[in-house]
């Protein structure tokens, strides 16, 4: 079958200490990828121009950002997830005055994580899991108390190495 598309926004904030990634924490209610950490953001709807607009829709519904306030960098590669959505990541820098409000239906919490940790290549595992009988395998990386795996690790290790080819090296590791 074809792929459902949908996009995620990969905020950044500049702070004080240096750049921090913007990430949720998915609502434990959820059908599906409860409790999951994630980036903002969900499917393509017919009424979205393209996936810029429904990225900054997607956040602005579950974290509360103002799309205006958004200033778009460009996309990374698209991510085809084990369940069939082909996934475009959107990266955008957020404002360091903008206020999240977690949609409690949809958002449990909004954290961030310094930009370096998430560049540090030695962080992430890879690891398999069958499912559905099937062996998927999947990047996974931990911060403070918090698994970050699947589609959002995989999102995150691509701009990983986007910005730090495996040939250079990198202040993270």
């Amino acid at each position: 079958p074809p792929h459902r598309r949908a996009a995620v926004l990969v905020p950044v904030v500049f702070r004080a200490g240096g750049p921090q990634l913007v990430l949720t924490q998915r609502a434990a209610n959820l059908r599906d990828h409860s409790g999951q950490v994630a980036l903002p953001g969900g499917k393509i709807d017919p009424a979205d121009p393209g996936p810029a607009d429904a990225a900054l829709r997607e956040a602005h519904e579950e974290i509360g950002l103002a799309p205006e306030s958004v200033r778009l960098l460009g996309y990374l590669d698209p991510y085809l997830s084990g369940t069939g959505f082909l996934v475009t990541p959107v990266i955008g820098i957020v404002p360091d005055d903008a206020a999240f409000t977690p949609n409690p239906s949809e958002v449990a919490d909004v954290f961030e994580v310094p930009l370096p940790v998430l560049m540090d290549r030695e962080r992430y595992i890879l690891e398999a899991r069958v499912w559905q009988g099937r062996t998927r395998r999947y990047y996974a990386l931990t911060f403070e108390d918090r698994l970050i795996w699947g589609v959002t690790a995989g999102i995150l290790n691509n701009l990983r190495e986007r910005l730090y080819p495996e040939t250079s090296t990198h202040p993270a590791g």
